[in-house]
């Protein structure tokens, strides 16, 4: 096993890109019940440097391989124990570097069902079988006839025949290194093509796109694959895994596929051209393998291979999004009013202090059908004046838009508060509203209520109040149900417990939820904490927190250095300086004659020292330049600053928007074909990634995250279908984005995709663009609209010289994200909505 282990530490560290020490140091730790963010901030010197992100990686993969080795271990096993596996067979599976290749050596010895082939050997047919594969001029028929044996149930030629056909295919199913070649090759060169059922054309409209649909399996973007395969899942599309064979070879004739020529070469068994009784059974035999059983099995493998990409890139953008949602701006200590917005039921009211403790619950009724509007503005004016409000967050759901337009009117009234209203994600609150910690944390409250408590404190601190929600609930992935449970909330509790750790928790004021995913603390240690700060008071060193029930030292050694003590004894537990290295700090301190106050914040003083100094055989020069820059800004969050866009008045409605105007606006969300921007008009709009930058862009986040306060230029506006093409290249042409609304002018090329379309000669007809869009351009002097919006990978087509307008408007509605093809859940959802996407 020493051995094995060292292997897997070695190919880990060629993926990663360092040296298999460093690996081993991360292992032991992580065997050793360390965190990743623990060892990330407080192990540089073991570990060599490795960061949050490369341990992260190095755990997945370890867990992988570790995996692969227990089955590699079971697979040599099973067949030690059929008295079956020799030096050479071992040497195989020893070096399957996957566990796909290790299931096509296993394949020919896995137990299994009694086959054909295993009823033919049984009739002793293998010798007719072997006899012609060695021997292609041998007479098929003659031959067979000295294998008929009534009592073994071979009553002629020709069953004798169908028994050695089944062996054969059996070993042309079974030869590993053939299999993995022809699965590579399909993979390469094959595509996914689908069609509707008949009949499921108007159940099945949110599919439309892929009604009749072809993609080479290289080529399949995560959300797209994921469509596909919840279209075939709720029985609208048919879907087939196409080889898409290649010309027949050289000298093959144009009946057998490039496949079937391969099988016949790896068996030595001639062209059907050549001589010999023999071979025309043996090239059957050939394509009746490939056709009934390889085929067969190689589709089921580019499935589970799409698939696994698909999911892993799904998970990819769930995490990515849940990071922006967890990090996003805190508004900080300032008493907020939330609003949960509604019609019958009403709109919902929680006043929150600077601490997030609530002071005041109200249900108003401005909407329909109440239309008590003057009454609710007045409700709210008091509470705002008795209260002190600065910040009314706002629910993006059901009546938002209304909402929103109160909360304007409010502020309007009341310009000496300098009132700031800020639109909220409240995906997720109604989960917490009904939760067992919500019962407990707002007991005597109506959980119709408790949502619009969890909306104003997640302006006040997002991060604070998510954790308390199940990450796959807060709704900022595509397909979250479909992807495998274990996997997906691996993923996502690593991001909310990196983000957690990264910020720093306050342990006199923290939840349980927020306490519970810190390094070292699950859930009952949390509750232990909550119980002995409730009976003992907070806390006043960080030492102190040794004395809660079952927190033992490798459990403080973990927690300590994200755990905050604002205000306490010691003003080092602040800060994220570890209490094992405060050591070091008495070192500077003595160094320089300071005072642990004195010296906090004294940027000169720390910067003039050399970090090597300070350092011994524990803590080396990482750790103390860590440490000095700690003690430069103690306790400082890593997430951005609070602000607010400052929306232009007069700017309403989507009707106030012109062509290239210049606007403020908020990132609301970010998806993989742009960034979605809230400019004031109810409407949010899209800038496609191709009018995020000059520069290619690969990742929208790249640029842009949720929350950014950000400038754009109008493109172009739609007003019927609710679309507003934006860009961040603020000296890009109005007009240019096309009238699909939902992209640049086409300039970028994304990785060989025309992302925008092409402008007409006038400067008008870019055709719209989305991913993958985009008609041609009109050339006529008037071909306006030319190119029309294109759908999927299907531009429209162009406008010739007819000199009118609309001439090219084909292509139909984009299939990326749209018409619910993708079904987005949650924020996206949202975002694709108000977008006009949706």
């Amino acid at each position: 096993m020493a051995a094995t282990a060292a292997s897997i530490h070695l190919r880990i560290a060629e993926e990663l890109g360092v040296v298999d020490r460093q690996v081993r140091a991360a292992v032991e730790l992580l065997d050793g019940g360390a965190t990743v963010p623990f060892v990330a901030r407080y192990r540089k010197e073991v570990t060599e440097g490795l960061d949050d992100a490369q341990l992260r990686t190095l755990e997945e993969r370890l867990r992988y391989l570790r995996e692969m080795e227990e089955r590699r271990e079971a697979i040599l096993e099973s067949i030690r124990s059929q008295g079956k596996l020799d030096e050479a067979l071992e040497a195989q599976i020893l070096a399957a570097d996957s566990k796909s290749r290790l299931e096509d050596i296993y394949l020919p010895f896995k137990p299994k069902r009694r086959t054909k082939a295993m009823i033919a050997r049984e009739a002793g047919l293998e010798p007719l079988a072997d006899a012609l594969l060695a021997d292609p001029s041998l007479d098929p028929a003659a031959t067979a006839a000295g294998y008929v044996d009534a009592d073994k149930g071979v009553a002629d030629a020709p069953a004798a025949l169908d028994g050695a056909r089944s062996i054969l295919v059996e070993r042309f199913g079974e030869d590993a290194d053939l299999i993995g070649a022809l699965r590579e090759r399909m993979w390469s060169s094959g595509r996914l093509t689908s069609k509707v059922r008949e009949g499921k054309e108007e159940a099945g409209a949110k599919f439309s796109d892929y009604f009749s649909f072809a993609e080479p399996f290289t080529a399949l973007p995560s959300h797209r694959i994921l469509a596909l395969l919840r279209g075939e899942k709720e029985e609208v599309l048919d879907l087939t895994f196409d080889p898409e064979p290649e010309d027949a070879e050289p000298g093959a004739p144009v009946t057998q596929s490039g496949y079937e020529v391969r099988i016949a070469k790896n068996f030595a068994i001639p062209s059907p051209t050549a001589a010999g009784a023999g071979v025309k059974w043996l090239n059957d035999t050939v394509r009746w393998a490939w056709r009934t059983r390889i085929l067969v099995r190689l589709a089921v493998d580019v499935r589970m291979q799409l698939w696994t990409l698909a999911e892993d890139e799904a998970v990819r953008v769930f995490a990515a999004n849940l990071r922006d949602l967890l990090l996003a701006a805190p508004a900080g200590t300032r008493a907020t009013m939330g609003l949960d917005p509604g019609y019958r039921t009403g709109v919902k009211v929680a006043v929150v202090d600077a601490t997030g403790k609530v002071v005041a619950t109200d249900v108003i009724y401005p909407h329909v059908p109440q239309n008590k509007w003057n009454e609710a503005l007045a409700k709210l004016a008091s509470l705002v004046k008795v209260h002190k409000v600065e910040l009314i967050a706002f629910g993006n759901g059901t009546a938002s838009r209304e909402t929103d337009k109160l909360a304007q009117e409010l502020v309007a009234n009341l310009p000496d508060l300098k009132l700031t209203k800020i639109m909220v994600s409240e995906a997720g609150a109604s989960v917490y509203s009904a939760s067992a910690f919500a019962s407990q944390e707002l007991p005597n409250m109506d959980v119709s209520l408790r949502g619009a408590v969890s909306i104003a404190r997640r302006l006040q601190d997002p991060l604070a109040e998510l954790v308390k929600i199940d990450p796959k609930s807060i709704g900022v992935g595509q397909y979250q149900h479909d992807l495998a449970e274990g996997k997906l909330s691996r993923s996502l509790d690593a991001v909310v417990e990196d983000c957690v750790n990264a910020v720093g928790v306050d342990v006199n004021t923290a939840s349980a939820p927020l306490l519970t995913r810190v390094s070292g603390i699950g859930s009952s240690l949390a509750d232990n904490i909550v119980a002995h700060r409730d009976a003992n008071g907070p806390f006043a060193t960080r030492s102190a927190i040794k004395g809660v029930p079952r927190l033992g030292a490798k459990a403080f050694e973990q927690c300590a250095g994200f755990l905050r003590i604002p205000g306490g004894d010691d003003p080092l537990d602040a800060s994220s300086v570890h209490p094992e290295a405060y050591p070091v700090v008495r070192r500077i301190l003595a160094s320089t004659g300071s005072g642990i106050k004195e010296l906090i914040g004294d940027t000169k003083t720390l910067r003039a020292l050399r970090p090597a100094e300070f350092a011994d055989d524990t803590f080396g020069v990482p750790t103390v330049t860590d440490i000095l820059a700690e003690l430069e800004k103690p306790g400082r969050d890593p997430r951005p600053a609070f602000k607010t866009a400052t929306f232009k008045e007069g700017v309403e409605k989507i009707g106030d928007l012109q062509p290239g105007m210049i606007l403020e606006g908020v990132v609301t969300n970010v998806a993989a074909f742009g960034a979605f921007v809230d400019v004031g008009v109810h409407q949010d709009g899209l800038v496609h990634i191709s009018a995020l930058s000059k520069t290619f862009v690969k990742d929208p986040r790249d640029v842009v995250k949720p929350g950014d306060v950000v400038r754009v230029k109008v493109l172009d506006v739609d007003a019927v279908r609710k679309r507003i093409a934006l860009t961040l290249r603020l000296d890009d042409e109005a007009g240019a984005g096309g009238s699909g609304g939902s992209g640049g002018p086409g300039r970028q090329r994304q990785s060989g995709e025309n992302s925008g379309g092409g402008r007409g000669r006038d400067g008008r007809g870019g055709g719209g663009g989305g991913e993958r869009r985009g008609g041609q351009g009109g050339q006529g002097s008037g071909g306006g609209n030319a190119g029309n919006g294109g759908g999927d990978r299907r531009g429209g087509g162009g406008g010739g010289n007819s000199g009118g307008g609309n001439s090219g408007g084909g292509g139909g509605r984009g299939g990326d994200r749209r018409g619910g093809t993708s079904e987005p859940q949650g924020a996206l959802a949202d975002a694709l909505r108000r977008a006009g996407l949706a």
